[in-house]
C-alpha cells in the first residue's frame, strides 16, 4: 500500500507498507493502530499508534486538535478500508509534512487528555 510516512524529526516521505494488520502496527512503532481524523479529507486518513503518549514517544507534528506523537502514516480511505494514496495525494501530503517540527516531551505530556462522552 502506497503511503506517506511521517516520523518525528524527519521530513515526510512516500513509501510502501503491507496492507495486513501486523505491517500497519510496525509502521507506527508497534502497539494498537488508531485512525486520526485531523486531515479533514474524506479520501485520506492518518493512522498512528494509540499508545504513543503512554509509551513516551517523541512529539511529531502539531495540529489545531493537538499534538501527534510517534510515527504516523497517511493512506487512502475508500470508505471501507485503508488503501493506497494516489500520486497527487502523495505529493500533497509529502509537501504538507516536509518540515519536521521540534516538540518537547513536556509539550507532549501537557497535550495528554482523556475525553469522556455521555450519551
Amino acid at each position: 500500500m502506497k503511503v506517506v510516512m511521517v516520523e518525528p524529526n524527519k521530513p515526510a516521505y512516500v513509501t510502501e507498507i503491507g496492507h495486513d494488520y501486523k505491517s500497519l502496527q510496525e509502521a507506527v512503532g508497534g502497539g494498537l493502530i488508531e485512525p486520526i481524523g485531523f486531515l479533514n479529507d474524506p479520501h485520506a486518513i492518518m493512522v498512528g499508534n494509540e499508545e504513543v503518549k503512554l509509551r513516551n514517544m517523541e512529539g511529531n507534528r502539531r495540529f489545531l486538535e493537538g499534538i501527534v506523537a510517534g510515527p504516523f502514516f497517511i493512506c487512502g480511505d475508500d470508505g471501507e478500508d485503508f488503501c493506497s494514496l494516489t500520486d497527487e495525494q502523495c505529493e500533497k501530503y509529502a509537501r504538507q509534512f516536509a518540515i519536521p517540527e521540534s516538540i518537547t516531551q513536556a509539550e507532549v505530556e501537557d497535550d495528554m487528555k482523556i475525553e469522556i462522552s455521555f450519551f
